[in-house]
């Protein structure tokens, strides 16, 4: 009769679980995709469809202790067992007849898994002899060491934790492959009772039930008493963590390309990314809270990028956080000139040493102007270079023909921006285009590379398209740049001659740049207000120079030059051969007896509102330049009727307001010519 009951038994059981058909994997699967840099560390995280973090780990990513007082407090015969240990089951089921109440459980990891997978909120037999049979299933399919996996990705910590990864990022800070014995006891202890022992919550619960697990460890041998009172000794987090989320604009974009890759690994390199951000929040604490700062380096060798910081502050509302600055066309200024001067070169227009000439010229009614609105005379094309000189790259561009700079710009494979239907003119080698400063950082590795452009590698374990063999300039030409911007004078925080750099400031004040170059790195560096306003003292060398070198210095390698190419020719202007000593004089450039433009305000201008801080807060206001062409000097500049100074022969001044408002500034020459513009300071 018994050998009959035990049979029927058997085959009821057997037809129950046929019944409920194969295990349904489908909540396993829900991963929240995460987003690693090069060596696998962790740069941001998403949360699932369902807002939940339920991040990617294996057996391997925790720390041992965690593993072995989980063993002991929650299923201390996990590694003899098939997936129900009948030893506990009747110590439990003892356990509640004695006292009447749930003393103990008895489930083992293993059916606490099946219960994940297949969540149910009745506690009733068949429940739990649903969970027993789904145990048994697991581990016939499975290894221990995936049975122990899918807890780890599954278990509930609180609110919308899900999985020991998770857990431990946002209550302790960081990955948990290295836990203290406190922490790893307090994240054994939670799944058992999420809400209730959540530690930000309630954080005496939570120590409680960490202690209890502590006890157990000890009186099971994985830790002695001294780690045991050692550990209840340390106070329990009482608050969330926010997740990592460096390379915020990087990872979003890598989502947004692939969104159901779950494991996406960029090229960029964790600790570098993350010393940069610091850098870029440093260099804008006590700078107008409007202003960013975006960077980009690329590994000359692989065109890797490994880091990409498309703002200083990703959450900031203030300054625009969230747009990413890497990516937004902009004018370069002079940060163009290298590539008008490896042009020449490479044609034979011009060579380092070759003399150019820094004084008044026209191109019809086309005047360029220096920065600083003086002239050098006669220099070489390697002192107006290393100087920034507006007027002899304008000589070198004329010769040279804008179309054909341009060309050679498109077919590099960088996208650059012209105004629509208008004809390329001299001014676009002084930042008359607009260009990102991905694309502007990716030319200057060019020329690191000897003229030769490398396809951009965002993403590693994903092959990149093949793309044809393009050049920015031939290998003689780009070394030529480099020997040049290597001379460079440095900005105060840095020593001379130890990379090649340029710096450009957008027409307006509007944009700092500067990107500077070795054999194994380039940098690229924009500050700025990413609305476009202008911002008076935004200027290249100041502001993103230094800021230029700190990040080469965080790379932390010693800077290596270019190996000098065959048939580069270093000489003297005096041994060059004759036809390289001077540049051409096909067109005569001084018209200024012949040909005057009108006169004309260029900054600011009129209807603009221009931002010097009487809206913030503290008593410092800034003074507003004033720019204009054409006219004959000297020039007079008066605000509301009054003059501002004295007639002077340059082209700018400088006027502070007293406060904000409407003001009317007009500009007179010596024939009596005039132009106004009304303004708005704020």
């Amino acid at each position: 009769m018994l050998l009959i009951c035990v049979s029927l038994s058997a085959f009821v059981l057997w037809r129950y679980a046929e019944s409920l058909g194969p295990i349904d994997w489908s909540v396993a699967e829900v991963r929240s995709t995460v987003v690693l840099d090069r060596d696998g560390r962790l740069l941001r995280p998403f949360v699932t469809s369902e807002g939940r973090w339920r991040l990617p780990i294996e057996t391997g990513d925790v720390d041992p202790h965690y593993l072995a007082m989980l063993k002991a407090y929650e299923d201390n015969r996990f590694e003899q067992h098939v997936g129900v240990d009948p030893l506990a089951m009747m110590r439990a089921a003892f356990q509640l007849v004695r006292n009447g109440t749930v003393v103990s459980g008895g489930s083992t990891l293993t059916m606490q898994v099946a219960r994940l997978l297949e969540p149910r909120d009745e506690r009733t037999l068949w429940a739990k002899l649903r969970q027993i049979i789904r145990a048994l299933q697991l581990e016939r399919q499975l290894t221990k060491d995936q049975v122990l996996k899918l807890y780890l990705i599954l278990a509930p910590y609180g609110g919308n934790l899900e999985g020991a990864r998770a857990a431990s990022l946002s209550y302790f800070g960081r990955e948990p492959k290295r836990l203290s014995l406190a922490e790893a006891a307090l994240l054994v202890a939670l799944p058992q009772a999420p809400e209730l022992r959540r530690p930000d919550r309630d954080a005496s619960a939570a120590r409680r039930a960490r202690n209890r697990v502590l006890e157990r460890a000890r009186a099971r041998g994985v830790i002695n008493i001294t780690e045991a009172e050692a550990a209840k000794a340390e106070p329990v987090p009482q608050k969330r963590q926010a997740f990592p989320m460096l390379a915020a604009h990087a990872a979003e974009q890598a989502v947004a390309n692939m969104p159901s890759l779950k494991i996406q690994r960029l090229s960029i390199d964790a600790r570098l990314q993350s010393s940069l951000e610091r850098l870029a929040r440093e260099r804008l604490e006590r700078l107008d809270q409007r202003l960013s700062i975006a960077m980009v380096i690329i590994h000359n060798a692989t065109g890797e990028i490994r880091a990409q910081v498309g703002s200083s502050d990703y959450m900031s509302r203030e300054r625009a956080g969230a747009i990413d600055m890497t990516q937004a066309v902009r004018s370069p200024g002079s940060a163009l000139k290298p590539f008008i001067y490896s042009l020449a070169f490479e044609n034979g227009i011009a060579h380092p040493e070759t003399l150019l000439d820094d004084r008044p010229s026209r191109y019809g009614i086309y005047q360029p102007e220096n920065f600083d609105l003086g002239y050098q005379g006669t220099v070489t094309a390697r002192r107006a270079l290393q100087l920034s000189l507006n007027v002899p790259a304008v000589e070198l561009l004329n010769e040279l023909g804008p179309a054909r700079l341009l060309a050679r710009l498109h077919q590099t494979g960088v996208s650059i921006a012209m105004p629509k239907d208008a004809a390329p003119g001299l001014a676009i080698g002084l930042g008359g285009l607009g260009i990102t400063l991905t694309d502007l950082t990716r030319l200057y590795s060019g020329l690191a590379r000897g003229g030769e452009m490398s396809p951009l590698v965002r993403r590693l374990g994903v092959p990149a398209p093949p793309e044809p063999t393009r050049r920015i300039a031939d290998p003689v030409a780009a070394w030529y740049v480099f020997d040049v911007l290597r001379g460079a004078p440095p900005p105060d925080n840095a020593l001379a001659g130890r990379i090649a750099f340029k710096t450009g400031t957008s027409y307006g004040y509007r944009d700092a740049w500067a990107v500077g170059y070795d054999r194994n790195y380039t940098v690229g560096v924009w500050v700025g207000r990413p609305d476009g306003t202008a911002v008076p003292g935004l200027v290249g060398r100041v502001m993103a120079a230094p800021v230029l070198f700190d990040a080469f210095a965080r790379i932390g390698i010693e800077p290596e030059a270019l190996p000098i190419p065959p048939f580069a020719l270093q000489a003297t202007t005096a041994t060059l051969p004759p036809p390289l000593r001077h540049v051409r004089q096909d067109v005569p450039k001084t018209l200024a007896a012949t040909i005057q433009a009108p006169l004309k305000i260029t900054f600011p201008l009129d209807g603009s509102r221009v931002d010097l801080g009487f809206s913030g807060p503290g008593n410092e206001h800034g003074a507003l330049a004033l720019k204009s062409s054409g006219g004959i000097p000297p020039l007079t500049w008066m605000v509301d009727g009054a003059p501002v100074d004295a007639a002077t022969l340059r082209r700018e001044t400088v006027w502070s307001p007293q406060g904000a408002g409407f003001v009317r500034l007009s500009v007179i020459d010596a024939r009596g010519a005039t132009d106004s513009v009304i303004i708005r300071v704020e």
